[in-house]
């Protein structure tokens, strides 16, 4: 009788410990799920504020690409004014 009792009592340890580790492991599930939300979520804003990046990177290199080309425009004007104003001092010297 003794036996039966202290097996009973086992049983139901074990049952209680199962069922607590089985509560553990939904909860820590939900955690994790909740966590890999948040990740992914972070994972969107970074993607597109790398976006934001790189479209403004695309538009600095084409303003970029225009000053140069502004700047090649300025030196030769630049070029020539200075021959015209090398003529005419020439031919004042002359």
């Amino acid at each position: 009788m003794n036996n039966t009792i202290n097996y009973s009592w086992i049983m139901i340890l074990g049952l209680l410990v199962f069922q607590s580790c089985g509560e553990a492991s939904q909860q820590l599930e939900d955690k994790l799920n909740q966590l890999n939300s948040k990740a992914n979520q972070l994972d969107s804003l970074v993607n597109k504020e790398i976006n934001k990046v790189n479209s403004l990177d695309s538009l600095i290199l084409k303003e970029n690409e225009k000053l140069q080309k502004l700047d090649s425009v300025v030196n030769k004007s630049s070029s020539k004014i200075d021959s015209l104003v090398n003529n005419k001092i020439k031919s004042f010297i002359k």
